[in-house]
């Protein structure tokens, strides 16, 4: 069965979340010359987290038992954005976090993002019978537009819903971007692909060339955000 648009921007986001997390889970990735790696997952997975409450949640809140979906979506999330703050914590030396071991907090990371992943995948499938094709391209073009501006780092104590969830996010995204400037982080540009034009499937019917993310070196970063 073909998949949508929504399916396929979604199964772009959680893969290349997964391959910047790969090398992250290395107990070397914690030297300073390995900290990007930690940097660049922890940052692609919180500007994804941030898009898909703008994006998602608005839809999703309007199905059958949506406010349900929708609090049990932000329970979720608050937790994996706690465990991403762990996760910077110890490896920028935070003292209330330096008890933690490393395959312990990669364990709950790993946990918690099947965990969304799962919960991400029953929600569009709830969409995709709700929602016409031409919206949900709307809604995959929107998700990946967002994806691109959202904060870069996990925010958990924040509002994640409605509007007061979307201003926050457009305020954090000011100072996040502010100090990855100031700090010389770079971040990785993986959602750049249209997804209609850029999906797998489309390529593949096309017979070209799948698009690869834009990930370049990064340069070092000092904080504990």
């Amino acid at each position: 069965m073909t998949k949508s648009m929504l399916e396929l921007a979604l199964d772009r986001s959680h893969t290349g979340g997964r391959a910047l997390a790969a090398p992250a889970h290395a107990p070397e990735a914690g030297r300073s010359d390995r900290r990007h790696e930690t940097d660049w997952f922890y940052a692609i997975t919180a500007q994804h987290l941030a898009a898909a409450g703008d994006v998602l949640l608005p839809h999703v809140r309007r199905l059958p038992g949506g406010r349900r979906h929708v609090a049990a979506y932000v329970h979720q999330v608050r937790q994996l954005e706690t465990a991403l703050r762990f996760l910077k914590a110890r490896q920028y030396g935070d003292g209330r976090a330096q008890h933690l071991r490393h395959s312990d907090v990669w364990r709950e990371i790993d946990r918690l993002l099947a965990e969304h992943e799962q919960l991400e995948a029953r929600y569009v499938q709830l969409l995709n019978a709700k929602l016409t094709p031409a919206l949900l391209d709307k809604v995959a073009e929107q998700l990946s537009a967002a994806e691109q501006v959202a904060p870069t780092r996990a925010h958990p104590h924040s509002p994640h819903t409605g509007r007061a969830g979307r201003l926050t996010h457009r305020i954090w995204r000011l100072p996040d971007s502010t100090w990855d400037d100031l700090e010389g982080r770079f971040i990785p540009t993986i959602y750049t692909q249209h997804p209609h034009r850029d999906s797998a499937y489309s390529n593949y019917l096309r017979g070209g060339q799948i698009p690869q993310p834009a990930i370049q070196p990064a340069k070092q970063a000092t904080d504990v955000a």
